[in-house]
């Protein structure tokens, strides 16, 4: 995805997230309230079923000690990770999902648990007219051991708040509410130095820009009383990247580490697109100057023949913790484009483990093409998919959707779940708002990732609208402006189910069908890389496809534009638009 900037009204260059952040925000649809009148004849959906197919993963079974990378599948993207004793926690963006920061556990690296979300409050997540891929940037978690305390620290591109801070003594257990902190700029990560002093380090503008994509990183002190900057203590410790004279682009995502005395920086450089990589610097003091390695970048995906199989590109954004037995360990992003190059599952989170025995560390095996599987820790024992784990590779997630708490997998956009679901022992009932998918606010409409390049998914539905206004069904999201949906509506006495695709904002009818008045309908959504259908089935018919094969472009973020990835949303309104013809 290409990068560039744009100059804000304080005359300052930012990064192509405040560019994504100006062009979405502007997209003038109204968020709605966070509660609609309510409307008769709900749409009910239950047996809900994703089923992942990738043929990478039939090619490549685990081998003993092994486990897939990524770690975690779908739209999990600038991952970052700390570690209290045995237990190890993840956090990945959010952008205007709600709940915001989906946050995991493991003991072992291996295996991971979802312990909720860290901002699972409105006090704490103020999304509602934020355009998709606004929200909630590249979280930070860390421990600091001086105080038993967790932060996040994160930048929150809506709601006026900015850089901001929520902190908890146990993740399980929630956060607290956002501690806004006064500096500009994104990405901010603490440090906890072994002599009790904190400190920030974040993506800026420098103070004078020389070319398109110039950034630079500054460090501040931080009162851990206060939990606040402290004034006048800035400093850029970074400027441009490992070289300037070579104009490095977007250098961003900064974590300071403590190794051996020695002060380590890693940081994002290249954009977050083709070009995307990690380098590192060195000080003798967490204020600098920071020397860059010989050997930068310690990680990168871009110096490959584009039309290589099974290709992983976009490499970057990393974060390092010390795993079992000492030997290090970093997640990172990329994406695993489909057949066609399109960028569908959105980014990713990937691991590989690292040697720092030297001065600097190497990500084993991360200058070259990435593989599927890497090696466990030693001793752990591969539970994915069993007693309450994640499962990755190729995996089947089915739910009845009949649980008084849905799956922490399921997540709305820009406005919560809870505001328009009922859950019973028939499935979710979902209450339509009366906007569309296409609005720049809260809809109603319950959001599953997609995780592969081949999948299926189907749902069953009990529905029977009274209107031309009323529709639902199942929907592929990339955004407000590219989707497909499929759904039931009416047009007089009969009941029709039709596919309509929304490119760029123009909306295109693909097809539509009459069905039967009466009668449950299942609906099914299917992938094979790049090509999608969409079809149907009433009681145990066979399924039937509407619209034919179509292309799923819209739904990558290449084309589509933005930092999210896919989604397969269970979808109802009291606004439809979509006309039969």
């Amino acid at each position: 995805m290409m990068q560039f900037s744009v100059t804000t009204l304080s005359g300052k260059k930012t990064s192509a997230y405040m560019l994504a952040l100006a062009m979405l925000l502007g997209s003038g649809a109204q968020a709605q309230k966070k509660k609609q009148a309510p409307v008769n004849n709900q749409p009910v959906f239950t047996q809900f079923v994703y089923q992942g197919d990738d043929q990478i993963y039939k090619d490549h079974p685990l081998k003993e000690g092994e486990f897939y990378s990524p770690v975690l599948q779908g739209c999990y993207p600038d991952p970052s990770i700390t570690r209290k004793g045995d237990d190890y926690y993840l956090v990945n963006s959010s952008f205007s999902m709600v709940p915001g920061v989906p946050i995991f556990h493991s003991n072992d690296l291996v295996n991971w648990k979802q312990l909720g979300h860290v901002l699972d409050r409105p006090s704490q997540l103020k999304v509602e007219k934020a355009g998709i891929s606004a929200g909630i940037y590249a979280p930070d978690i860390k421990y600091n051991k001086y105080n038993n305390t967790f932060y996040m620290i994160t930048t929150q591109i809506a709601g006026g708040i900015g850089n901001m801070v929520v902190k908890t003594q146990d993740p399980a257990k929630g956060w607290s509410d956002p501690i806004k902190l006064q500096f500009d700029g994104i990405d901010p990560s603490l440090f906890f130095d072994d002599n009790g002093k904190a400190y920030i380090v974040h993506n800026d503008a420098p103070p004078k820009a020389l070319y398109n994509g110039h950034r630079c990183i500054k460090i501040w002190e931080y009162d851990l009383e206060k939990d606040a900057i402290i004034p006048g203590t800035d400093k850029v410790i970074v400027d441009g990247g490992v070289d300037i004279t070579q104009k490095p682009i977007w250098i961003e995502g900064p974590h300071l580490y403590k190794k051996n005395g020695r002060y380590y920086l890693m940081c994002a450089e290249g954009g977050t697109g083709g070009w995307h990589s990690e380098v590192i610097f060195v000080s003798n003091d967490a204020k600098g100057p920071f020397v860059p390695a010989n050997n930068n970048p310690i990680l990168t995906q871009r110096y490959f023949p584009k039309d290589r199989a099974n290709k992983v590109d976009w490499a970057g954004h990393a974060d390092l913790v010390e795993g079992p037995g000492g030997k290090y360990y970093a997640v990172f992003l990329a994406v695993r484009p489909n057949d066609k190059n399109r960028v569908n599952t959105g980014r990713e989170t990937f691991m590989l483990p690292v040697d720092w025995s030297g001065e600097f560390p190497v990500f084993e095996n991360g200058l070259v093409p990435l593989k599927p599987a890497i090696k466990m820790p030693a001793g752990v024992v591969n539970q994915q998919g069993q007693n309450g784990f994640l499962a990755n590779g190729n995996f089947t997630f089915k739910d009845d959707l009949t649980a008084a708490k849905p799956d922490f997998r399921w997540i709305g956009v820009r406005g919560a779940r809870e505001n328009f679901i009922t859950t019973g022992k028939n499935g979710v009932t979902i209450q339509p708002f009366p906007v569309t998918i296409k609005a720049t606010g809260p809809t109603s409409t319950l959001f599953y990732r997609q995780q592969h390049a081949s999948f299926d998914a189907t749902v069953k539905l009990s529905y029977a609208p009274r209107s031309e206004k009323e529709l639902a069904g199942i929907v592929c999201y990339q955004k407000e402006t590219y989707n497909f949906v499929f759904g039931v509506t009416t047009k007089g006495s009969d009941r029709y189910l039709v596919l309509e695709k929304t490119a760029n904002g123009e909306s295109t009818l693909l097809g539509s069908v009459k069905i039967a008045a009466q009668g449950d309908i299942r609906l099914k959504v299917a992938a094979k890389g790049d090509a999608y259908t969409f079809s149907y089935a009433m009681d145990n018919e066979q399924f039937t496809s509407v619209g034919g094969t179509v292309s799923g472009d819209i739904l990558s973020t290449d084309v589509a534009g933005g930092f999210t990835g896919a989604l397969i949303g269970l979808y109802a309104t009291s606004a439809n638009d979509v006309l039969i013809p």
